[in-house]
């Protein structure tokens, strides 16, 4: 079973994500910010992180960018999950290293499309 860390700081967000994804046969854990992400992929790396962009504590470009440098961080696929939706943003996550990206809110449908466009449905 693959592996899914839901990175927001959104319970709602959350719980619809985590919904969706188990539905897709995925193990999925949550994190309320970067700083709790990072700690969750020191113990387990998942295979598929989503990622909030605007978070307490540490952001979603802060996390994947300290993501990517560790060892082992550069296998799971990221998919940012944002209201951000001008090129700018998507191009800042392109280039830390994110997979794909998904604009929120997003339903069943489009998330599945985005995880088979990242070989992960």
């Amino acid at each position: 079973m693959k592996k899914c860390l839901i990175v927001d700081d959104s319970r709602v967000i959350r719980k619809v994500s985590r919904h969706i994804l188990e539905s897709l046969a995925f193990d999925v854990s949550e994190a309320e910010n970067g700083q709790e992400a990072l700690d969750a992929c020191e113990q387990s790396m998942p295979d598929l992180i989503l990622l909030d962009w605007n978070m307490p504590v540490m952001s979603g470009i802060e996390f994947i960018t300290k993501l990517r440098a560790r060892n082992g961080g550069d296998g799971p696929k990221v998919v940012f999950c944002t209201t951000e939706n001008d090129v700018a943003h998507i191009r800042a996550a392109i280039d830390a290293g994110a997979d794909e990206y998904v604009m929120k809110p997003f339903d069943h449908e489009t998330l599945q499309i985005k995880l088979q466009l990242v070989g992960m449905a």
